[in-house]
C-alpha cells in the first residue's frame, strides 16, 4: 500500500469500519468484517475479510467504450475492432468492454471524427484525411505513389515515423493508438473503364473530404464531388457521379461493385488508416489500462496486417465472379501528373525530411 498509513482498532467486537488517522477522501474506502469462529485452548480464533478499494491507485471503474467504424461489419477493419475489443476485455478480465459500432451508426466520417474529439465516441477507426486538417504533415501517407509496396509502406508505420505521426495527434485531443491497413486505392467506373490518364478527364468522381484528394484528382482532370462514403452507392446510382475510388474490401463490402462494374488497378495512394482514443476516454484509464488499450490495439493492427491479403483476395474474387472487369493501366503517366503536387503539399522543412526518409527506404 506504500506509503499510506491505515490504524486502526482490530478487537473482533462484529462488523466495524477501519478508522484512518487522517481522512482518506476518494482514495481509499476500507472495510473489515471479523467474526468468531471457535475457541481453541481458550483463544478466540477470528476469520477476518479485509477489502481495500484503492480508488486511483487499482485498475479504473468498469466501462464500456463506444468504438465506431464507417466500413460495413464484414469489412475487414470491423472486424479488427471486434477482435481488439475481445483483448481488452480478456486482459482487463472483463472489466472494460469494447461496443463496436460499424456501418457509420455513430455519424458520418467528419462528424464521428469530430465526436471523438470532444469525447462523445471513445474509439474511432478513421482514415488520415481529416487528421490532416490538424496536423499537417499527417498529409504525407495520403501522397500518391508514394509507397512502393506493403513492405515499404509498413516498414515506414513501424518505425519512428509512424510513431511520430500518432504522438502529434495528441495535443489536439486523440491519442493515436495503432495504424491499420488500408490497402491500395483504386478508380472503379459506372459507364466505361478507365484504361489511360485521358479516361480520367471530366470523370465526377466522389472523393472524400481531403483537399489533398481533391489536389489529386483534379490534376488528373476529373471533377471532384465530396460525399460521405455512406453515400457513395446511391449517387453511382442515380449517376451523380461516375466513379470513386477505394481499395477491394471497400468497394464489394460497401456493394459498389454491383453498380460500377469497371476496377481500373491505379492504385494512386497506400494510405493507412489509423485508429485513435478520445484523450477524454484515455484519461479515464490509469496507466496500467492504458498499456493494455494501446497493446490490444497494436495487436489487433498486427492481425488485420496478417489478414489483410486473405480478405483483399477473397472481396477480389467475389467481385470477379459477378462479372467486374479489372483494368491493368500504366501508373507511369499518372506518376508524372503528379509530380508537382509533392512541392505544393510539402511546405515546411519537416515534411519534407520525412518524405525523404520515406523514399530512400524502398
Amino acid at each position: 500500500m506504500g506509503s499510506s498509513a491505515v490504524c486502526a482498532d482490530l478487537r473482533p467486537l462484529g462488523p466495524k469500519i477501519i478508522r484512518a488517522s487522517k481522512p482518506l477522501g476518494s482514495w481509499w474506502r476500507v472495510s473489515l468484517r471479523l467474526r468468531v469462529r471457535r475457541r481453541v485452548n481458550g483463544t478466540n480464533l477470528a476469520t477476518i475479510t479485509v477489502a481495500f478499494i484503492a480508488l486511483g491507485l487499482t485498475a479504473a471503474e468498469p466501462r464500456d467504450f463506444r468504438a465506431a467504424d464507417t466500413q460495413s461489419k464484414d469489412h475487414p477493419t470491423a472486424r479488427a475492432l471486434v477482435h481488439m475489443s475481445e483483448l481488452v476485455s480478456d486482459r482487463t478480465q472483463g472489466r472494460h468492454r469494447m461496443i463496436v459500432y460499424p456501418e457509420g451508426v455513430l455519424g458520418e466520417q467528419e462528424a464521428s471524427f469530430e465526436q471523438t474529439r470532444t469525447g462523445g465516441i471513445d474509439i474511432n477507426r478513421t482514415n488520415m484525411a481529416p487528421l490532416a486538417s490538424f496536423v499537417g504533415k499527417a498529409n504525407i501517407f495520403g501522397l500518391p505513389f508514394l509507397f512502393r509496396s506493403a513492405d515499404h509502406l509498413h516498414r515506414v508505420l513501424d518505425g519512428p515515423i509512424g510513431d511520430d505521426i500518432l504522438q502529434s495527434l495528441e495535443p489536439h485531443g486523440f491519442v493515436g493508438l495503432a495504424f491499420f491497413e488500408s490497402g491500395a486505392r483504386s478508380v472503379y467506373t459506372v459507364r466505361r473503364p478507365v484504361r489511360t490518364i485521358d479516361d480520367i478527364k471530366g470523370l465526377r468522381i466522389r472523393l472524400q473530404q481531403s483537399d489533398l484528394m481533391v489536389q489529386i484528382f483534379t490534376a488528373l482532370g476529373a471533377e471532384p464531388v465530396i460525399l460521405p462514403y455512406t453515400r457513395t452507392k446511391t449517387a453511382l446510382t442515380t449517376g451523380l457521379i461516375d466513379a470513386a475510388e477505394n481499395n477491394w474490401p471497400s468497394y464489394v463490402a460497401s456493394d459498389h461493385y454491383s453498380v460500377a462494374p469497371y476496377f481500373a488497378l491505379t492504385e494512386h495512394t497506400m494510405t493507412p488508416d489509423v485508429l485513435i482514443m478520445s484523450m477524454k476516454a484515455w484519461r479515464s484509464l490509469d496507466p496500467a489500462d492504458q498499456t493494455i488499450f494501446r497493446n490490444a490495439a497494436r495487436d489487433a493492427s498486427i492481425f488485420l496486417r496478417g489478414q489483410w491479403k486473405n480478405w483483399e483476395a477473397s472481396f477480389r474474387k467475389q467481385a470477379l465472379d459477378s462479372g467486374v472487369t479489372v483494368i491493368e493501366i500504366d501508373r507511369k503517366p499518372l506518376e508524372a501528373a503528379l509530380t508537382g503536387l509533392y512541392t505544393k503539399v510539402l511546405t515546411d522543412s519537416h515534411s519534407r525530411h520525412l518524405i525523404e526518409s520515406i523514399q530512400k527506404d524502398q
